[in-house]
């Protein structure tokens, strides 16, 4: 059986250039991979090559809870799509594509079973909205 798939977009007002590197920059990962503001990224490390690492740790900013995500890249074209497994064997795609001066973003995932649906796709279109907020700002 083949799991649902999730789809969350964004269009990024900046070029596709500073958005790859926005998004796939540890310097500026931690600066924007969390849901809402009393969670935060202390750290991120990413090894952008097919069979290389991705890690974050995302926390709450009251320190009652903290996560680590994990993945290993499958596919990367640089400034165009990238494709990954998390370490749970759930597959994202994430495409990227300029357009007038603007990016597209769009990371389509997996679900994974303990959550709804809803919820999943809310958490995350809430950091890419993060993301996106912050490539526009800084």
């Amino acid at each position: 059986m083949s799991a649902t798939k999730i789809t969350v977009e964004a269009t990024i007002a900046a070029g596709k250039d500073k958005v790859w590197d926005y998004y796939t920059n540890p310097k500026h990962i931690v600066n924007w991979n969390f849901a809402s503001d009393d969670w935060y990224c202390p750290s991120a490390e990413n090894d952008m090559r097919v069979g290389g690492k991705y890690s974050s740790r995302m926390e709450a900013k009251d320190g009652s809870f903290g996560f680590d995500f994990e993945a290993i890249y499958d596919e990367v074209v640089d400034n165009n799509r990238i494709v990954y497994t998390i370490a749970d064997g759930r597959k994202v795609m994430v495409g990227f594509q300029e357009k007038d001066g603007k990016t597209d973003v769009e990371v389509v995932f997996e679900a994974e079973s303990q959550n709804p649906v809803e919820m999943q796709k809310g958490g995350w279109q809430a950091i890419l909205d993060n993301f996106k907020k912050y490539a526009e700002n800084n």
